[in-house]
């Protein structure tokens, strides 16, 4: 039997000691390591979207305003103009879903620009593995797109959710495994939905609801807050919506105000909004550089 000396035996119980403070969870080796906050300068920083490794501008471009109609109105060639301006600013997220109607149109975008650069997410309302995966063949199909960056289960809303839809996550796991989706995720509708999420392991990204003043969310801002803590702290991907409570903030005070709130968090890496015009993406991004100062 080998033997050690004073020091290493102090060393040694000095490190059994920690452990037990630890409530015996961890060894030194074993503690998790801290996640970063998250703090930009502006909002075409790139940031990366937690484990999933995925970059993407802190802000996007959104196509779901009015279910998709406002996005849809601006036509093709209209709706690739905004999306080549967004790109020449440095804007490199854009967001859509499958109920939004708007696939074709982020698909031609995309032959205007660097895929490379570029972040897609998506979203499918499949309830079932069959539909999920036509789904994921159909999307790629109209978005023109070998791989999806991020494909989310769109707009859950009850409690158990990643139960009763396990066997569309393990379809969105096994496109993942085929190179099919980089990243696989989640939207909630309802903060039970929401809670479950975050305790869902299998999970890379979420997109949730957040302003400072509850609207059109999930439940009061601290709650939701709350639960975005929780994500980020497992190292996920966190985006967030409604930032602009879908246009029903009309003045530029209450856009910066929800900008400055959404921003200081430090547990949202990115955000979208839905644009219709240059203009608003530039009021945009002249705000969010004024919250960060």
């Amino acid at each position: 039997m080998s033997k050690i000396t004073r020091r290493q035996f102090l060393a040694s119980s000095t490190a059994t000691a920690g452990a037990v403070a630890l409530g015996g969870r961890f060894s030194l080796a074993e503690q998790a390591p801290a996640v970063t906050p998250v703090k930009v300068k502006s909002g075409t920083d790139l940031v990366t979207l937690g484990k999933s490794g995925i970059k993407t501008s802190v802000l996007g471009i959104g196509t779901g305003t009015r279910s998709g109609r406002e996005q849809r109105d601006l036509g093709r060639d209209g709706f690739v103009r905004l999306a080549r301006e967004a790109f020449d600013r440095g804007i490199r997220y854009i967001d859509t879903a499958d109920m939004y109607r708007i696939h074709p149109f982020v698909g031609a975008a995309l032959k205007e620009l660097p895929r490379e650069e570029m972040f897609i997410q998506t979203k499918t309302t499949a309830k079932n593995a069959d539909k999920a995966k036509a789904d994921i063949e159909r999307f790629r199909r109209e978005l023109g797109i070998e791989t999806m960056d991020t494909l989310l289960i769109h707009c859950m809303t009850k409690d158990k959710w990643p139960v009763d839809m396990r066997p569309v996550i393990d379809v969105l796991l096994e496109a993942k495994r085929k190179g099919q989706v980089r990243a696989i995720g989640v939207s909630c509708h309802s903060f039970d939905a929401l809670a479950d999420a975050a305790s869902c392991e299998h999970l890379d990204v979420h997109l949730v609801r957040i302003n400072p003043v509850g609207s059109r969310m999930d439940d009061k801002p601290e709650k939701v807050a709350s639960q975005i803590r929780k994500m980020h702290q497992q190292n996920r991907g966190v985006i967030g919506m409604k930032v602009f409570s879908e246009g029903d903030f009309k003045t530029r005070e209450q856009r910066f105000k929800s900008l400055k709130f959404v921003l200081g968090l430090g547990t949202v890496h990115a955000f979208t909004i839905g644009f219709s015009n240059i203009n608003q993406i530039d009021e945009t991004l002249a705000m969010i550089e004024q919250a960060v100062a």
